[in-house]
């Protein structure tokens, strides 16, 4: 429809025009002495017209001739930028899919034609590094820093997390100090550095930064909780010898971080330095609580061999925890180890039985026979270190 308006319109601007024509009788003389010339106003007006069109036509045609060598630069330029483009493009991909050879050309390819040099220079890094060749590795790092200071961070972290691959951690460590100084910690740069700082066994800073971590929901509980244990294990060791530092840590460890696996190992740690009062407060602490995964593993059974001021308020404890738990097999046997050395010897002997009668054990087995040793029933005792042996094998 608008294509037959157009059509219209423009039959109607000739219909007027030629009315005009015929209606204009005008003319204009022209006088350049000795000649003088008449003519028409319409054929002026057409020739004025026709001079104009010519006129137009033979600049446009000049300025076009002009510029050619300049559209010519340009159509190059903008084709060799399409074809860099296609090169990055190869570049990322061949990266991700491991042809680290053929990325690293690409992307050599790319920085050279001045797309994106920075990030090609980034991905040769990472494609050298890939292709175990440091010295082209670090070349292509430095030629990233030295393109844009924009890319910076991004060198920096790139950086750190291959120098943690290559089990580099204090140069990982060096580079993200320098990121800090300049854009601060992010969540991805803090998980470097846990990485690294696990490399060092700097365990007090993993812990540190485990608590970051958590705060912000940055890593999976599971995983916190795993990396914290092994973090405060490892400090639990190192300050194992020496009973005022390991009582001192473990006082301070926070109540959420005291997991049954650490509060073993800490109950351990605290028994072997003679500071059965604290392990002993420790493990309360843990059972109290009521976890399944406490009594699952052996607290309970480190409880029943502690030593220490007022045995008689361990049996009471226990026998309260017994009282919810009237089948768990270890809690009878530390019961009945306790009784032995208040030589309460019924009540020793029934929680032996009935451990025994739940889970018959070794350790059960030989507590029993040591305690009819010492009520001078021999035969009984021989039968439980008969038993004793033959669980031995049957552990084997």
């Amino acid at each position: 429809m608008s294509g037959l308006f157009w059509v219209i319109t423009l039959f109607g601007l000739a219909v007027a025009v030629a009315m005009g024509a015929h209606l204009n009788d005008g003319y204009v003389l022209i006088v350049v002495a000795p000649w003088r010339l008449e003519v028409s106003l319409n054929l002026l007006l057409l020739a004025l017209l026709a001079a104009f069109l010519v006129l137009h036509f033979i600049l446009r045609a000049f300025f076009f001739a002009v510029s050619m060598p300049r559209q010519a630069q340009e159509y190059r330029k903008r084709r060799q930028r399409e074809r860099s483009g296609v090169v990055f493009q190869d570049a990322v991909r061949l990266l991700f899919e491991g042809r680290f050879g053929q990325a690293l050309k690409r992307a050599g390819e790319a920085y050279d034609a001045g797309r994106a040099p920075g990030l090609a220079a980034l991905i040769a890094a990472r494609a050298a590094q890939r292709l175990g060749d440091p010295m082209r590795q670090q070349a292509w790092l430095d030629k990233a820093k030295q393109q844009d200071a924009r890319n910076e961070a991004a060198s920096l972290m790139l950086e750190a997390e291959m120098h943690n691959e290559e089990r580099r951690f204090d140069e990982a460590l060096a580079a993200l100090a320098r990121l800090q100084g300049k854009l601060g910690r992010h969540i991805a740069a803090l998980r470097l550095e846990l990485r690294a700082r696990q490399g060092l066994g700097d365990w007090d800073g993993v812990l540190k930064l485990l608590r970051q971590l958590a705060k912000r929901d940055a890593l999976p509980e599971e995983t916190v909780r795993t990396l914290s244990t092994k973090a405060h294990r490892a400090n639990i060791e190192r300050c194992a010898s020496e009973r005022d530092t390991l009582v001192t840590y473990l006082r301070a460890l926070p109540a959420d971080e005291r997991v049954p696996e650490l509060a073993l190992a800490a109950s351990r740690a605290l028994t072997a330095v003679g500071a059965d009062a604290e392990a002993q407060k420790l493990i309360e602490g843990v059972l109290d609580s009521g976890d399944d995964e406490a009594w699952q593993c052996s607290l309970i059974g480190i409880y029943g061999r502690l030593t220490g001021a007022d045995p008689m308020s361990r049996i009471a404890r226990a026998e309260a925890w017994l009282r919810q738990r009237p089948t768990h097999a270890e809690l009878l046997l530390a019961l009945g180890r306790m009784c032995v050395r208040q030589r309460l010897w019924g009540k020793a002997q029934s929680y032996l039985e009935a451990s025994l009668s739940l889970d018959e054990t070794q350790e059960g087995h030989l507590e029993l026979a040591r305690l009819c040793d010492q009520l001078e029933r021999t035969e009984e005792a021989n039968r439980h270190y008969r038993a004793a042996v033959s669980q031995e094998f049957v552990g084997k």
